[in-house]
């Protein structure tokens, strides 16, 4: 019997359980649980806001990949510095249809999840309805701002423009100026370096603009900026000169408004090329035919200057003055030949420096932007307030 007890208490060892064990090493360990996966928006999730970021979490293990889909488009995202957590980068589209997938691994073994979610659609849809210049294949001057027009007016500006991407090739400081509700416009500090591509992007898809208002799609323009085309015009030399990249190229004589009247002053200040026609009939703003000062012309070979009705253009009937005298209505007038080269070597954006009149252009007659100071034109960003 004494034997017997003794056999039974070793036979005992440290695997029973509760025992203190005899140092053997063969107790059971604790099992470890698998990772555990959280994915918001949860699956099922419906009317959810595009402004809203999907984020996935990882307890007890790291997340190996996760995956966001969008109508066959993957979604980008940043892992933490741990791989626990993943945050998507970027604002979800409207009125679309989301796959998330995750993996993760851990002393538990591997885990997944999945979560599918809908996001709202909005009442109102922001889009970009126009961008100026925007025509295919077009090359601009280096005075060329970026004309930005809207569908809707935007609430949240600063949301807005932060969503705006200049990408030049020849990069330079510039600001967005909003101008109302649904213009924006950018100019830079200096002209464009000359001979670049610009690349502008508004990254709308999912940006919150207003009350129930969100972007619903991106838009994007590549601009080409050509030689730097800079005319200096002197009403009181009666010339203008023309140079290309900084040399001289054309020699011309003009003749300015003849200034009996504010009207028919031509504006000074740093003019914008913004569209040229063959020919232009010119009429007298604010006067019918038999009214004293009534005029109607045809004219040839016209580059519009500014909305005050100035243009660079031929003036056949005032060559005798030109050169020496000031006789139009406020425009440039040239030598057909002269007028006619310069029709011809025209892009929009073209600068057109005026000097000698009494009369300042206003920064919004036309593209006068370059009439306003950087410093004063940078506080109508909604960014740097």
């Amino acid at each position: 019997m004494t034997l017997t007890a003794a056999l039974s208490a070793c036979s005992g060892g440290s695997g029973a359980p509760g025992s203190a064990g005899g140092g053997s090493g063969d107790a059971a360990a604790p099992a470890v649980p698998a990772p555990a996966i959280k994915i918001s928006p949860a699956t099922g999730s419906a009317k959810v806001r595009p402004d809203k970021t999907v984020v996935v979490t990882a307890a007890n293990g790291q997340l190996e990949e996760v995956t966001v889909q969008v109508g066959g488009e993957t979604i980008e995202g940043d892992f933490d510095a741990t791989r626990t957590k993943w945050t998507s980068k970027q604002p979800l589209k409207p009125s679309s249809r989301y796959t998330v997938s995750a993996r993760a691994t851990g002393e538990g073994g591997p885990a997944t999840a999945t979560s599918r979610f809908t996001t709202l659609k909005p009442k109102v849809g922001l889009e970009v309805v126009d961008v100026t210049p925007g025509i295919k294949g077009e090359t601009v001057g280096v005075g060329m701002p970026i004309m930005v027009r809207f569908n809707a007016p935007v609430q949240d500006k600063a949301a807005v423009e932060q969503a705006l991407e200049v990408d030049a090739e020849k990069p330079v400081k510039g600001a967005w100026r909003w101008i109302d509700d649904k213009f924006v416009i950018y100019r830079t500090a200096k002209y464009w370096p000359a001979h670049q591509k610009v690349k502008f992007t508004a990254h709308l898809t999912g940006v919150k603009a207003g009350q129930d208002t969100y972007g619903v799609e991106d838009h994007s323009t590549t601009i080409k900026i050509g030689a730097a085309w800079i005319s200096s015009v002197s009403t009181r030399t009666h010339m203008m000169v023309v140079r290309r990249d900084g040399k001289v190229v054309k020699t011309m004589k003009i003749s300015a408004g003849k200034a009996t009247t504010r009207e028919y002053t031509t504006t000074s200040g740093i003019h914008l090329t913004m569209e040229r026609g063959n020919p232009v009939t010119m009429i007298s703003p604010g006067k019918k035919e038999g009214d004293p000062g009534y005029y109607k012309e045809v004219v040839n070979h016209a580059v519009r200057i500014s909305n005050s009705g100035e243009y660079v253009h031929g003036a056949p009937w005032s060559v005798g003055s030109q050169g020496r005298a000031n006789v139009s209505h406020g425009c440039i007038n040239a030598h057909p030949n002269d007028a006619k080269w310069y029709y011809d070597n025209y892009h929009r954006g073209d600068v057109v420096k005026i000097v000698g009149t009494d009369r300042a252009l206003e920064w919004n007659n036309g593209w006068g932007f370059w009439q306003m100071p950087f410093s004063k034109w940078q506080q109508g960003s909604a960014l740097e307030s």
